[in-house]
């Protein structure tokens, strides 16, 4: 009994009780004073070091734990103390209730504990309901929400709102309210007094320059387009500022390349505000290549030009309708449903239906409505006489009458198979002194050319243009 264990640093129990045990003298009542001797070491538990646990009772009692429990008890302890220290460590001291209710209450809270808040609302009139929403109480919320919506400009888009609110008793307290639509403009509200009071803010966009090249791929111009990372609200325009020189259809092949510069509006977030806007557009493929400018004179309208300031606008487009394939041309063919020849007088565009269908040219709608074989069909009068004939719609455009004037690229219709046709497409015919021509092999009037001041002015936009592709492309 008296020998040291054969391991002085081991952590087991039963060595523990095998250790010699001083004889030390047991009282009712050791005190506060005899408690203090006590180590919390564990090693020096069974090696003897230190100060030395005082022995436990002879004999247990109701009142008395056994020496057993005692000593189990001891060594659970000595664990739990040694992984209480690392959660101390790491965690630092516990917050008791009393002082977790007390931080959280109302009247503790400070004015630096103030908590952000963000909702997007769809209108103006929507901020008392938000504000109430988070807790403001009525009577804030109204004098708040009013300051804030005489301040405001109306605008298309949603109106994002940033509070600021600070906890008290019966609700949150508003701090600070900042209204925004998506360009930056909107309206600041801080309490003034028993009022609040607003501070409209102006837009704040940044104006970028972007420019995309690529060479198309073997599917289609708008995935190439998308490869490149081309804006998707651009492609089209892309495609309808080269119609005229182009036909998407039938001129494209894998290889060819095609360049696009615009700009974009950006917030102070970064985020891009709006459509975009092209500035120069080109595709060149093996039989030739084109590259045009966006230019809008003073006072007039703005429209794609060559770079000697030539107008590409020509007194009719080549198709009508985008991304759809030429599924027959114009001649002798054996009719689909018929099943003898028969003259085809026009140029036959397949794609699915509800593909919007679009004015070659401006005019005046001299028919519309349904014809028979020829389904639904509109038949447009050209300023030079020439006539345009779209057959087999699915529906009109809105507007599309008898007597109604039409600009060159609105939409007329959608594509259908009404009539006699054996599947969704476009029959598109032009008469010239009344004779129907190809479509596609005639040559097209050309546009105006820019003179004078403006001329001048179009040079310049040209070389700021070029100036930006070349810093993005070399």
């Amino acid at each position: 009994m008296g020998e040291e264990p054969k391991d002085p640093t081991s952590f087991n129990p039963r060595e523990w009780r095998a250790a010699a045990e001083p004889k030390l003298p047991v009282t009712a009542d050791p005190g506060p004073a005899s408690v203090n001797t006590t180590s919390f070491n564990p090693k020096t538990w069974s090696s003897g070091a230190g100060v030395t646990p005082p022995a436990p009772p002879p004999a247990p009692t109701s009142k008395t734990p056994s020496r057993a429990l005692i000593w189990g008890g001891a060594a659970l302890a000595g664990l739990a103390l040694l992984g209480g220290g690392v959660w101390f460590a790491t965690r630092g001291p516990a917050t008791t209730p009393a002082q977790a209710a007390d931080s959280n209450s109302a009247s503790a809270t400070p004015a630096s504990n103030a908590q952000r808040r963000a909702l997007v609302i769809r209108q103006p009139e929507d901020i008392a309901v938000a504000l109430t929403g988070i807790g403001v109480p009525p009577r804030e919320a109204a004098p708040a929400a009013a300051a804030a919506v005489a301040k405001l400009v109306k605008k298309d888009g949603d109106l994002t709102l940033i509070m600021m609110v600070k906890p008290v008793a019966g609700g949150n307290h508003l701090i600070n309210l900042d209204a925004r639509y998506e360009d930056g403009a909107g309206v600041v509200v801080a309490p003034n007094g028993a009022q609040f009071a607003a501070t409209a803010t102006a837009a704040n966009l940044k104006t970028t320059v972007k420019v995309v090249r690529g060479e198309m791929d073997a599917y289609s111009f708008y995935t190439s387009a998308v490869a490149q990372h081309l804006t998707d609200s651009l492609i089209s325009p892309f495609a309808q500022a080269l119609a005229f020189d182009f036909d998407f259809q039938r001129e494209i092949h894998a290889g060819d390349v095609f360049e696009a510069a615009f700009e974009n509006r950006v917030n102070s977030r970064g985020d891009t505000v709006g459509a975009g806007r092209l500035l120069f557009v080109s595709l060149e493929t093996k039989e030739k290549s084109r590259a045009l400018y966006w230019f809008q004179p003073s006072g007039g309208e703005g429209g794609w030009f060559d770079g000697n300031g030539q107008s590409t606008v020509r007194s009719l487009m080549r198709t009508p309708v985008e991304g759809a394939r030429i599924s027959s041309t114009f001649g002798m063919r054996v009719h689909p449903v018929l099943g003898f020849m028969k003259m085809h007088k026009g140029t036959d565009f397949a794609a699915p239906i509800g593909t919007p269908i679009y004015a070659a040219g401006a005019g005046s709608v001299v028919f519309a409505a349904m014809a028979g074989t020829a389904g639904n069909r509109v038949i447009l009068k050209h300023d030079n006489g020439w006539e345009t004939w779209y057959l087999h719609m699915n529906a009109f455009g809105p507007g599309i009458t008898a007597g109604a004037r039409v600009h060159q690229g609105q939409q007329i219709g959608a594509i259908g198979t009404t009539g006699r046709s054996t599947g969704p497409h476009l029959h598109y015919e032009l008469h010239v002194d009344n004779e129907p021509v190809d479509p596609m092999s005639v040559q097209m009037e050309g546009g105006k050319s820019l003179a004078g001041a403006e001329l001048k002015g179009f040079f310049k936009e040209r070389d700021r243009i070029d100036v930006l592709r070349a810093a993005q492309t070399g």
